[in-house]
């Protein structure tokens, strides 16, 4: 109820949106508000200027009246007064930025009284008024000020020069003076196209900045929409926020989606309501192909507004491009209302690539702004956050394949190493048991045993290691590399050493991410591959390219024999696949050394300034 007792009136969308562009009359941030008013100054003091420059080199503009002069140079020292103060002033405050406009009001009515040449320039003061007024404010206070002027400029000559002065007003104003004073007489004719003059540009400049603050405002509200687009709160907790914020700008109680994915023909719906001023959860509904006649049929148009009176359906649609289509075809609205019950529906349709396609539903909108304006405003904003919330879709959609095809590799490295070592671990017990009751010693079983529960235990610690998410920066990158060195030595009893003459360092996240799983990898096959005593790591940069190198006394690295680029090792198959695959990822170069019997050497190098593969 409103504060009167009757029924509280709905505002339309389009009435809301006015109210928050005329808010926008005055941007919010102080330092724009601050830049706008020192612009303005500057073209006052610009203007001033140069038309006292011109005046001089054409006296008869102002014919030879000082107090025009006069007058030209007090706005001028008031312009840079004016300049002055908003230099040392850290905010602009709205009774300064009226004042100032009264001011630039008066000075053109003043002056145009003692100009008496045909050209007077004091006209494009008054262009400068209706211009400032039209970048601070809008369309009224623009037309407020062209009004103003005209009412000031018949004031002057009614009042002042016509009925005070009167005939010969120059000469009766020197009497009471004693100054070389002169006064255009009153020229009805001149004042009347003057006036025109204001108040058409008046509508135009006022025209404009309402068309730039509506568009302003617009931009405001998408972008605050597509603020909504979170990944994190998933597809689910996306829709709701961005369909809250459509329902509350549309006024609408009941919301609808539906959508149909091209290649399963699958159809999902969902629905979100608003009850007392409360808005409910998103939820999805059980839908299947019958929804897709009611939901997805042929609707009129891109966009559709449709309402029920006494006399049938009143309906107006756009196309893509925003143009009214007729309407020809009502069936699909007037079999949706039998499955929603509606008296009006505003419906618009979105389509992703060649994947999924749907449309949006609000039923019973309370709007009564223009509605085709409105239409082609709801078609522009699905167009924009659209994309994004289908981003939001395929984002998790690519996390979900990318975590099944994790756990699949988990249980494939499960099933091969720890299962089968387990099955063999069990056939080795059950000779041991043979053995214990034939009496036969059991030791070398015991030790096999034991070895086998050791390299298993590792390969476990290796493959946990692996599956844990790597949070780790430049800062953290040196203290990270140096534990996983100490901790392979601690569990493979294989010398291990971590060198390095940096600091500090200032690597991308990215680069430090695969160094760490590089080292991790190298280390892995250190240890079941190489049978060395001692290996190295070392970590060094220049100004060009961070370099990282893992060394091992071991037999060597299978049957290679010399030295390998990273591109000698794909056209042969083989070396070592998975740190060649992250390589890619971060545009870096291999180069493996093997000598047979005495130990393998990795290099790995990346630059430091380049173009790196975009990561997913």
């Amino acid at each position: 109820m409103s504060a009167t007792g009757g029924p509280e009136k709905s505002v339309s969308p389009r009435v809301e949106r006015y109210r928050q562009s005329w808010r926008l009359r005055v941007p919010r941030d102080p330092d724009e508000t601050r830049r706008i008013e020192r612009w303005l100054a500057t073209a006052r003091v610009f203007l001033a200027g140069a038309t006292l420059v011109a005046i001089r080199m054409d006296p008869t503009e102002l014919g030879r009246s000082w107090a025009a002069y006069g007058l030209f140079v007090f706005y001028l020292a008031n312009g840079m007064l004016i300049m002055m103060l908003l230099r040392r002033r850290q905010q602009s405050t709205a009774a300064f930025r009226f004042l100032v406009h009264a001011t630039d009001i008066v000075w053109p009515a003043l002056i145009s009284i003692f100009a008496e040449g045909p050209r007077t320039p004091f006209f494009l003061f008054f262009f400068f008024v209706l211009a400032a007024a039209a970048y601070r404010w809008g369309f009224r206070e623009t037309l407020g000020t062209a009004a103003a002027e005209v009412v000031l400029l018949w004031f002057e000559n009614l009042v002042v020069v016509h009925v005070w002065l009167g005939p010969g007003g120059s000469q009766r104003l020197r009497a009471l003076t004693g100054l070389n004073v002169n006064i255009r007489d009153f020229d009805p004719q001149r004042l009347f196209m003057l006036s025109i003059y204001l108040l058409v540009m008046g509508l135009l400049l006022g025209y404009l900045a309402e068309q730039q603050k509506h568009l302003r405002g617009e931009k405001a509200l998408v972008t605050g929409l597509l603020s909504k687009v979170r990944v994190e709160a998933g597809l689910t907790g996306t829709l709701q926020q961005i369909f809250n914020e459509i329902m509350a700008m549309y006024g609408v109680s009941r919301l609808m989606v539906a959508s149909q994915e091209s290649h399963s023909q699958r159809v999902f719906a969902g629905e979100l309501n608003r009850s007392e001023g409360r808005v409910g959860e998103f939820r999805w509904l059980e839908s299947g192909m019958r929804d897709a006649k009611t939901y997805l049929d042929d609707f009129p148009g891109q966009v559709c507004y449709a309402s029920a009176d006494g006399n049938g359906w009143k309906a107006i649609s756009l196309d893509e491009s925003g143009h009214v289509v007729p309407v020809a075809n009502l069936s699909p609205i007037t079999h949706l209302r039998q499955a929603q019950p509606f008296g009006s529906l505003v419906t618009v349709g979105f389509l992703f690539g060649s994947e999924w396609r749907g449309r949006v539903f609000l039923f019973d909108p309370s709007w009564r702004g223009e509605r085709q304006e409105e239409l082609r405003f709801l078609l522009d904003l699905v167009r924009q956050v659209g994309p994004a919330v289908y981003n939001v879709y395929l984002l998790h959609r690519l996390r979900r394949r990318a975590s099944a095809a994790e756990r699949a590799r988990f249980a494939r490295e499960l099933h091969d190493g720890a299962v089968q070592s387990l099955i063999a671990v069990e056939m080795q017990v059950d000779v041991l048991r043979r053995q214990v009751e034939a009496n036969r010693p059991v030791g070398g079983e015991l030790g096999r045993i034991q070895s086998l529960l050791r390299e298993e235990v590792l390969k476990l610690r290796e493959l946990m290691q692996q599956m844990k998410a790597i949070d780790v920066d430049s800062q953290r990158l040196l203290g990270v590399l140096r534990d996983a060195v100490e901790r392979f030595q601690r569990e493979t009893g294989i010398s291990a050493r971590f060198i390095t003459d940096l600091e500090e360092l200032n690597m991308p996240q990215r680069v430090c991410r695969e160094f760490l799983r590089i080292v991790q990898e190298g280390l892995v096959n250190i240890r079941k591959h190489s049978q060395a005593r001692h290996a190295m790591v070392r970590l060094a940069a220049t100004p060009e390219r961070w370099s990282l190198t893992l060394e091992d006394d071991g037999k060597g690295f299978g049957s290679l024999a010399g030295r390998y680029t990273g591109k000698q090792l794909e056209e042969v198959g083989k070396g070592p696949m998975i740190i060649m695959e992250r390589l890619s990822l971060i545009a870096g170069e291999l180069t493996v050394e093997s000598t047979p019997g005495q130990g393998t050497r990795l290099e790995v190098t990346v630059p430091r300034i380049g173009d790196m593969p975009h990561e997913l």
